[in-house]
């Protein structure tokens, strides 16, 4: 049967390189050419002076000086066009030196499980999904150490030339700005009378007899869900007396990922990040094909010639990772080619090839998370003994739903040898019954009781599956190509329906005003300047 065409691929390719043409700079001098990147470095440092992110003094031989520098980013809608220009001022971290200007660092950020199942949840009780952004959230974050900057590339003060900043608050890029941030944050959402989640550190929960709410934060995209819409207008009415809060709307694009409705529920799609992938990897062009691996690949680290460019190969991969978090059709093929950072062999290369033809096939293809009725726990857990030919490894892995929702998966080879099948599946079974008991006191703290109820007997049921019903199947080893698309679906990873889908809109790089003259630029910089004094 001849399959109809809904858009021209000739014309689509086009599309896509024009969207991708737009060059970020990659240094001040190159930018400040650009009155699209001169009006955003003005932005920020409007925003840094405002917010008394320094004060300038004198440089003196004791002090521990680190660097600045801008980084440019064109932020991107959902479809692909351009939503703004985006500067910001980072500041050199790598050379701040320990117990001198910093201390702790680690910032929690919100588990990709704890997403699923609160956005589950929260379909499921038809609630209000909204998204936040805070504008330069780093710069909030308050220091308790001494740390000394220099003046910001092209901006230094006129009266002051050789001065240095010194920082009063966080900056992108000092090594203990997410700590700060999030700690000035979490102070925030408690006295607002919200609570730190147990399971995860980066949610947060609020209740009384009438609302319900949770806030998933990473970073400074926030995602809030609540029983009643009017107290998420309410709350962010508050955040507003601290934080330069941007109401997003409905959520529908967060961390890359797109979000889109639909008559069953919601669908993770990042379909605008394959894109880009393909056009980094020289692959927009390439064949698709509808499987991952031939069903008897096994790769080694021995056999095969050395692949050149470990740099292409190890950010590739990298970027599959991340693809990976709403993609379980590819989590196996990822994990296999992860294997190989260190030394990656040609063969290698031609598996993350062939995925990416895989990933143009199923360019459209999303994870569904429904609107489900009945909140069970059910997770499936396998494992291949001995699979790996260089040290007789067994793979291990699970899948857990949450009703009818995947809502987490991990595929990982096992740190020790497995001396039987038996031991491998036992294994597996060990990591998939440790992912539930987290996942059940997650749904212990949102309160959905049915977790505490299932506990008074059999907290868990074990059954046997055939090979054919084995969802956890597709996350061990390279399956036949009926196979692995009948698991695919049962997974929910399904085609994401036309009218859902979108198109890349035509955008003209070439119409910006990036050739402007000298006096122009001379005119933007000298504001900022007197500005300054």
């Amino acid at each position: 049967m001849a399959r109809s065409i809904t858009h021209s691929p000739r014309l689509f390719l086009s599309l896509l390189l024009v969207l991708l043409s737009i060059l970020e700079p990659t240094c001040f001098t190159m930018a400040v050419k650009s009155h699209e990147w001169r009006h955003a470095m003005n932005l920020e440092f409007d925003a840094l002076l405002r917010n008394h992110t320094w004060t300038l003094v004198p440089s003196h031989p004791s002090q521990n000086l680190i660097g600045c520098k801008w980084v440019f980013r064109v932020k991107r809608k959902a479809d692909g066009t351009i939503e703004r220009h985006k500067a910001r001022l980072v500041a050199k971290g790598f050379h701040q030196q320990f117990k001198v200007d910093y201390d702790e660092t680690y910032s929690p950020v919100i588990k990709p499980t704890t997403i699923r199942t609160v956005l589950s949840l929260a379909i499921s009780s038809s609630w209000s999904l909204r998204q936040i952004d805070i504008q330069n959230a780093f710069l909030h974050g308050n220091l308790s150490e001494e740390v000394f900057m220099s003046q910001p590339p092209g901006y230094k003060h006129p009266l002051y030339p050789n001065h240095i900043c010194k920082l009063q608050r966080a900056i992108y890029g000092i090594k203990q700005a997410p700590r700060a941030w999030f700690s000035r944050l979490s102070n925030k959402l408690l006295d607002l009378g919200f609570h730190g989640s147990r399971s995860d550190s980066s949610l947060f929960i609020y209740k009384t007899k009438s609302v319900t709410m949770f806030i998933l934060i990473y970073v400074d995209d926030i995602i809030i869900t609540s029983s009643q819409p009017e107290a998420i207008d309410d709350l962010l009415l508050s955040l507003t007396h601290d934080f330069a809060v941007k109401d997003l709307g409905t959520l529908n694009f967060f961390l890359g990922i797109e979000v889109l409705s639909n008559p069953h529920g919601i669908i993770f799609s990042q379909h605008q990040y394959i894109m880009d992938l393909l056009h980094r990897t020289k692959m927009s062009e390439a064949k698709p094909i509808t499987t991952l691996m031939a069903s008897t690949t096994s790769l080694s680290a021995f056999e095969g010639e050395l692949f050149p460019d470990l740099t292409l190969y190890r950010s590739t991969v990298g970027a599959l990772q991340y693809l990976a978090l709403t993609r379980p059709d590819i989590a196996f093929t990822v994990n296999k080619l992860s294997q190989f950072m260190q030394k990656p062999l040609l063969p290698h290369w031609q598996t993350v090839k062939r995925l990416l033809r895989y990933l143009k096939n199923t360019l459209h293809f999303g994870l569904q998370i429904y609107r489900s009725s009945s909140p069970t726990i059910q997770a499936f857990s396998d494992a291949d003994w001995a699979r790996s030919r260089d040290d007789r490894r067994s793979t291990g892995s699970y899948c857990i739903f949450l009703g009818k929702n995947l809502i987490s998966w991990r595929c990982k080879k096992q740190a020790t040898v497995a001396r039987s099948s038996t031991e491998a599946e036992y294994k597996a079974f060990t990591n998939a019954t440790a992912e539930v008991k987290l996942l059940q006191s997650l749904l212990h703290e949102l309160d959905f009781h049915f977790v505490r109820d299932m506990a008074t007997s059999k907290t868990l049921l074990v059954k046997f599956l055939s090979t054919h019903d084995q969802l956890a199947d597709l996350l061990t080893k390279p399956l036949s190509s009926p196979q692995f698309v009948l698991l695919r679906s049962k997974l929910n990873f399904l085609p994401i329906p036309l009218d859902l889908r979108g198109s890349v809109k035509d955008i003209n790089p070439l119409n910006s005003n990036s050739a402007d003259t000298e006096d122009n630029i001379k005119q933007d910089l000298d504001r900022h300047h007197l500005a300054t004094k």
